[in-house]
Parts: structure tokens; C-alpha cells; sequence
């Protein structure tokens, strides 16, 4: 049997999250390492929707559940890392028979204000990825990851000193890199699915143009297109520029000068026309775009055809 909750519940420090586990207070307010192995007397507050006020990194083996993110449920019975950002919804529905290990790091965007870490979050796209999408570990990045983290919550459980935040932010600095290199890899080893996105991604496009939908809903976003895909946007991003690199705009664009092109060539109807079926508001923007991609204007290229 499981259990859900209707309403995400919201924990807004480290400390509460500890009160929420019937755990002892965190040896530093701003952040916390625990060992999951030992919230299987707890993992019933565990059941439903929640939403951090801080960061979460976490790496879970043996999870006998599911957890849930946006739309998507991810099933975690290998060892796989998923990082959460502040503000992020998330929802657990556990079975009553609870096995769970892994290594769980959460910590306040005040711990590491004012660090260069802080600024090198928003470049890290995994931090807004969908649970779906979380990091798969070889037992050899797991071990690596795992005595960074261990690393970590030996210098949280040491005296505090004026080193001690300077210790913990460069070992978490060490841990974001490792996961980013490690995520780069999964890109790789996982080609196949990737280029079968890309035929997906091509039919989408193609059905998008040539449909009702571009006169109905205007240009495709990158929202829309990672929606269709089951796929974050930033994931989405992430993994086209590793295969081509493009980003989800860029091969939006690419599309769009594509069937610009053969309208041009195939039609008699004026630049404003066409602007119009492509879903741009303004033929302005139309021609401005065309000419950016192609080095010359809409009627230039008709022209080179006659």
C-alpha cells in the first residue's frame, strides 16, 4: 500500500527537514550530511509532495519506491544521484517495506553566498533536470562520489572553525564538477537513445510546421518541445549540444530557415505571407531572423532560385 499526501509541504531550513525526520539538530544550521541508512525508522514522514528551500544532493541505492518529479515517476533500485535546486516540488511514494542507503547533502544558498560556488550553480543545467533524468552511476563513480560525500560529513562533524565552511564549500565545489564530468559521460555511453531522440525531435519539428499548430499557437518554444519529449528544458539543451552543438532554440531555428526555405522556393507567396504561417507577429522579425542565419534576405534567396 502507499501513501500520498495532497499538497506539497514546505521545508524551509536545514533544521526543519531535521525536525521532519525526528532527527538531532544539524551540527551547522546552513547545512546538513546524512547517512539514508538511517531513516528507515522515519521514511514514513517521507510519503508525499515537498518543497525544499535549499539545495539537495543526493546519491540513493536500494530505494524500494518511487519518487516523483513534475510529471514523470523514476524508479531507484541502482545507485543514481539526482540534485534538487530551491523551489523544486517533489513527491515520494514509499512501500511500506522500506530499504534505503545512500548519501543525502543539503545545504542553504546561504552557506555559499559570497563564495564563486554560487555563481557556478547556474551553470550546473543538472540542478533543474527532471528526477527522470537523474545521474546513472557506474560502481566506480558512485565510490568516487560517495568518499567526497563521506569527506564532507567528516568535516561537518568536526569542531567548527574559521576554516570549516572554506573545507566543506571546496569539497562540495569537488563533488558539482565530478557530477558534470560524470553527466557528460552518461551523454556518451547513452548515444543510441540520444540519436533516437533526434529523429523524434526532427518529426515534432516537421508536424509542428507543416500543422495548424504553428497558425494556432505561434512559434514552438523550448518549453513546448521538452514537454512533447518527457524531457526538462536545460536536460534537453544539455544533451543536443553534446550531440550537435546546438541548443532546443537553435534547432527550432534551424527548422523553422528550413521550411522558410522551401516555402520561398515552392510558392509565390510574399515574405509577409509566409511570415505569418511560420507564426511570427511581425514579418520584421522574420526576415531579421532568415537573415541572420542565412547571410542574406528572404527575397535574396527566391531570387537565387529564379
Amino acid at each position: 500500500m502507499t501513501k500520498t499526501a495532497t499538497a506539497p509541504h514546505v521545508i524551509h531550513s536545514v533544521s526543519e527537514l531535521h525536525r521532519l525526520l525526528g532527527l538531532p539538530k544539524p551540527e551547522h544550521p546552513l547545512i546538513s550530511v546524512l547517512n539514508m541508512a538511517l531513516f528507515k525508522d522515519v521514511c514514513s514522514v517521507m510519503y508525499g509532495s515537498y518543497v525544499y528551500n535549499f539545495y539537495s544532493v543526493c546519491i540513493k541505492k536500494d530505494f524500494n519506491g518511487k519518487l516523483k518529479y513534475g510529471q514523470n515517476y523514476y524508479d531507484f533500485d541502482a545507485g543514481v544521484m539526482t540534485f534538487f535546486s530551491p523551489g523544486q516540488v517533489i513527491s515520494t511514494d514509499v512501500t511500506d517495506s522500506v530499504s534505503l542507503s545512500g548519501w543525502w547533502i543539503v545545504f542553504h544558498p546561504d552557506f555559499i553566498r559570497n563564495y564563486s560556488l554560487a555563481k557556478k550553480m547556474t551553470t550546473y543545467g543538472f540542478f533543474s533536470y527532471a528526477v527522470n533524468e537523474a545521474l546513472h552511476l557506474s560502481e566506480k563513480e558512485e565510490a568516487m562520489l560517495a568518499a567526497i560525500m563521506q569527506q564532507i560529513e567528516q568535516e561537518y562533524r568536526s569542531n567548527i572553525d574559521t576554516y570549516s565552511q572554506d573545507v566543506i564549500i571546496s569539497q562540495l565545489d569537488l563533488l558539482l564538477t565530478y557530477s558534470n564530468r560524470f553527466y557528460n559521460r552518461q551523454f556518451i555511453t547513452r548515444k543510441n537513445a540520444s540519436h533516437d531522440l533526434l529523429i523524434k525531435l526532427d518529426a515534432l519539428l516537421s508536424d509542428y510546421f507543416k500543422s495548424e499548430k504553428v497558425s494556432q499557437l505561434g512559434l514552438p518554444t523550448v518549453q513546448y518541445i521538452s514537454d512533447e519529449l518527457h524531457l526538462s528544458p536545460n536536460y534537453l539543451s544539455d544533451l543536443l549540444r553534446n550531440l550537435t552543438g546546438q541548443s532546443t532554440q537553435q534547432h527550432i531555428h534551424h527548422k523553422l530557415i528550413e521550411q522558410a526555405k522551401e516555402i520561398l522556393t515552392t510558392t509565390a507567396l510574399s515574405v509577409s505571407e509566409i511570415a505569418y504561417q511560420l507564426g511570427f507577429e511581425y514579418p520584421q522579425s522574420f526576415s531579421k531572423l532568415f537573415k541572420s542565419k542565412t547571410q542574406i534576405s528572404p527575397l535574396e534567396f527566391r531570387h537565387s532560385f529564379n
